[in-house]
């Protein structure tokens, strides 16, 4: 028996036991700092949006210059998401967690202190590799946190915290914005930073890792395939050489084949396609491709919708959307205290189907709706996309082996980024060819979307035998 244990032993707590979780209080500050690290990586995302005009005049830079400000934090982490989700399952997800949380607030100061355009543009790189390893194995650890039995509980807190980040992102950049100058944007995120590091050294979980090497040559492919993805859509959406876009595309696409032919012949791929074997995962993995499709039709569109063609101003086209994500506050812990006891599939399909209704609705709005009769409509949305997340993904997780929740977290991240890279890129291709309706045409387009994962989400309903299967 060991009589001494050694400083990292000391603070760090024991690996949680399989279906029990952490014991209390231990569990409630674990979980804070997880949703900690999450509002960061997400608020970031949000208030940089917001403040673009803002920065680039204090840059001297120009308008699309400025969009680097957000498209180098999006590629680093779409980049890195699944080598990171790979790295956590080998390491352990509390050190991935860790160093991704400690990097995201030293970039957050990096990009305080910038004094120019590429010197902020690199500081958001790195501040997204910071939050891909956040994002990679927060849902990984929940796992870890709580028992299975109450793990639709901690999904939903992850839910709930996204969307809450989500729609007081705006709010907050104007409030910091109007009584301190944009570098506090940023500023303001190291010390939360440096408190939930601290705090995480001591709650956090250690999860048994595996000896299987690492495989740096698939996370270069990785990257390779993504990255032209997104340059290919950025590509496209501000109207670069088709030749040239084409060329992107044809390159994700020939890499991407390789890349998977490799990973079928890994014990353990860093692009989990041997989850993808398990027919339930695949199915919840299709159902939320298909659901943030749907989302980022609707996202993209809308604000064209409520201002070009029903003349709202810009403070009242955000205030307009705004009960969306907050009805998703309310939907998702709920829809999650449920997932612990009913199926996903059939919560996942209602939610669908209510989300669904609710993008028809917006579709099918007259030609002088009143404030109320949008609001509602958006509520009924954000209902049905709240009562659908916080179930799938439980599924999506407990449907992995344990030992493989970090591949699982990494879908579950990168089945998001998926369908919002193809939503914005449907948005773009329907501006091009209908600039007059194509917010209502792509409201609609996002009404067959959330359909058919509704569909998808039924069919998990299904005896294994029956559901579709992968290889």
């Amino acid at each position: 028996m060991r009589t001494t244990d050694t400083l990292s032993e000391r603070l760090t707590p024991p690996l949680a036991e399989a279906d029990t979780g952490l014991p209390f209080p231990q569990r409630y500050l674990a979980i804070v700092v997880v949703a900690l690290g999450i509002t960061l990586a997400v608020l970031d995302g949000a208030i940089a949006n917001v403040a673009l005009p803002t920065i680039a005049r204090h840059l001297h830079a120009s308008s699309a210059s400025s969009i680097w400000i957000v498209n180098a934090y999006q590629l680093s982490v779409t980049i890195s998401l699944l080598p990171l989700a790979s790295l956590g399952d080998r390491i352990g997800y509390r050190r991935v967690y860790l160093a991704g949380l400690v990097l995201f607030t030293i970039a957050s100061l990096g990009c305080a202190v910038s004094t120019s355009l590429p010197m902020l543009a690199l500081a958001r790189m790195v501040q997204g590799f910071g939050g891909a390893g956040i994002m990679s194995v927060n849902t990984a650890l929940v796992r870890h946190i709580y028992p299975r039995n109450q793990l639709g509980r901690g999904v939903a807190i992850n839910s709930m915290v996204v969307a809450l980040a989500s729609a007081l992102g705006p709010t907050i950049a104007s409030g910091i914005l109007s009584i301190a100058s944009w570098p506090w944007l940023f500023a303001v995120n190291v010390p939360i930073g440096i408190v939930a590091a601290v705090l995480g050294l001591r709650a956090l979980p250690r999860n048994a890792s595996h000896p299987a090497p690492y495989d740096y040559w698939s996370a270069v492919l990785n990257a390779l395939v993504f990255g032209l993805l997104i340059f290919a859509v950025d590509g496209f959406g501000h109207g670069e050489s088709r030749l040239w876009v084409a060329a992107q595309l044809v390159g994700a696409v020939v890499i991407g084949w390789y890349f998977v032919r490799r990973q079928l012949t890994q014990t353990a791929p860093l692009l989990p396609v041997d989850l993808l074997s398990i027919p339930i995962f695949a199915l919840s993995i299709s159902t939320s491709v298909c659901s943030f499709v749907a989302q980022m039709l609707s996202y993209v569109a809308l604000p064209f919708l409520l201002q070009d063609t029903f003349g709202f101003s810009q403070v009242q086209t955000g205030l307009l959307m705004t009960p969306w994500p907050l009805v998703i506050v309310v939907a998702a812990p709920l829809a999650g205290w449920l997932s612990d006891r009913y199926p996903a599939g059939i919560l996942g399909g209602i939610g669908l189907a209510i989300f669904a209704l609710g993008l028809l609705l917006l579709a099918t709005l007259g030609a002088h709706p009143s404030t109320f009769d949008i609001a509602w409509r958006m509520a009924v949305c954000g209902a049905g996309f709240g009562t659908f997340q916080s179930p799938n993904n439980r599924q999506i997780v407990a449907s992995a082996p344990r030992e493989r929740s970090g591949g699982a977290s990494g879908m579950l991240g990168t089945a998001r980024l998926t369908g919002q890279t193809l939503g914005a890129a449907f948005v773009a291709l329907i501006f091009g060819f209908q600039p007059q309706r194509g917010p209502t045409i792509a409201l609609f387009l996002a009404t067959a979307f959330a359909a058919v994962a509704a569909v998808v989400s039924m069919l998990r309903l299904l005896p294994a035998s029956s559901q579709p299967q992968r290889t």
